[in-house]
């Protein structure tokens, strides 16, 4: 007896991607090039021609996509910002008292943001910015600031809710830790035999400590 055919189920073709997909696609392999060849060649080996050619496209597709290496540099410090905020967003710190909230944000800054690679590409970006005194400058100073306004807030917010002393200043405290961050990862950047799981815990009691308010 003959064996019946055998049936094959239909396939559902797979959804095409839009235009707008594909290019947010392509800009996001373009950038983590980019951080690649930043963190581990330097800030001049990230031309645009090598970045589109890592990325695994045109070499003429980073200037098409961002025009200028500055331009390529101020989308990475966009991208690295939008990280940021969606760690937060995932450990759900709006949730959180204020010191809960302040604490989660430097515990994960230095636990896993600031061993990142593309995060090691933004510390040797800015200190180019620096040294070099380029217009990136701006950029650096414009996203700092947004880290310094949503410290604040979650200060402001411990301030109410009263996990945190009413003395401590939001603005001053958030430059303070700001500031304490920049320079932790900097320093591991510059040694990385820098403890930074012990600098972590101590900072943590440290703010734990400080923020306190007294019960």
């Amino acid at each position: 007896m003959p064996h019946a055919p055998a049936v094959t189920a239909p396939t559902t073709p797979a959804a095409r991607r839009t235009q707008a997909e594909r290019r947010a696609e392509s800009e996001r392999g373009l950038l983590m090039a980019a951080a690649r060849l930043i963190a581990t060649e330097g800030v001049a080996a990230a031309t645009l021609e090598r970045v589109g050619a890592m990325a695994g496209y045109s070499r003429g597709l980073a200037t098409q996509r961002f025009g200028s290496k500055p331009a390529l540099i101020e989308a990475l410090i966009t991208h690295l910002h939008g990280r940021l905020e969606a760690l937060l967003s995932e450990a759900q710190v709006e949730s959180m008292t204020g010191r809960d909230a302040v604490l989660a944000f430097a515990d994960l800054f230095l636990r896993g943001f600031a061993l990142d690679e593309e995060v090691r590409a933004y510390f040797m970006l800015m200190a180019s910015a620096v040294a070099d005194i380029t217009p990136s400058r701006a950029a650096f100073a414009a996203s700092h600031q947004m880290v310094s306004q949503r410290l604040q807030a979650m200060i402001r917010r411990g301030h109410q809710d009263g996990s945190i002393t009413p003395e401590v200043s939001a603005p001053e405290v958030a430059t303070l830790l700001g500031s304490t961050l920049l320079g932790l990862t900097t320093q591991h950047l510059i040694d990385a035999a820098t403890d930074l799981a012990g600098l972590r815990t101590a900072m943590l009691a440290g703010l734990r400590a400080g923020l306190a308010a007294v019960q």
